[in-house]
């Protein structure tokens, strides 16, 4: 998904997105169990048609376990002068992946923020002696992350021989 290019997170963990009781991701038989609908054979748009929810749950990282909700404002015809997707706002900074996830996110902070800790020098590993949870986030360094992903992704035409 391209919000995870927001985060900076790398996709190296499993994660699916649920509206209701349908979830879709990527299906991983050996996590063992029979798993999400694979979400590479339906777009997003196709998905919020079948569904008719303007609602859903992302859960990123099994194990940590980033909880989303989104909200999908409105649905309509692309410009063809805009990249998509758009970011909309941002507040506070991104927490970095593989760090215990909310919680284990909030005890890092905490432990940033008390030199004395017992886990400062852990936090300052994971999180650099410069992290400020409540910074503004870099907009433009996000839109730049999201419009190299979309090219990335975007259909490639093919050359005539």
């Amino acid at each position: 998904m391209r919000w995870r290019a927001a985060f900076s997170w790398t996709d190296s963990h499993l994660w699916e997105m649920s509206f209701g009781q349908t979830g879709f991701g990527i299906p991983d038989p050996e996590y063992g169990f029979d798993g999400p609908l694979d979400a590479r054979k339906a777009t997003l748009a196709q998905v919020l048609a079948n569904t008719r929810r303007k609602t859903f749950r992302y859960l990123y990282d099994f194990g940590d376990a980033w909880e989303h909700s989104v909200k999908i404002e409105r649905v309509g015809a692309a410009s063809p002068h805009l990249t998509y997707p758009l970011i909309l706002d941002a507040v506070g900074m991104r927490p970095p992946e593989d760090c215990g996830g909310p919680w284990g996110y909030a005890e890092k902070l905490e432990a940033l923020g008390d030199p004395q800790h017992e886990y400062h020098e852990e936090a300052l590993d994971t999180l650099g002696d410069d992290h400020d949870p409540n910074a503004q986030p870099d907009i433009p360094l996000i839109e730049a992350r999201l419009e190299a992903l979309a090219k990335k992704w975007a259909p490639q035409t093919r050359r005539k021989a």
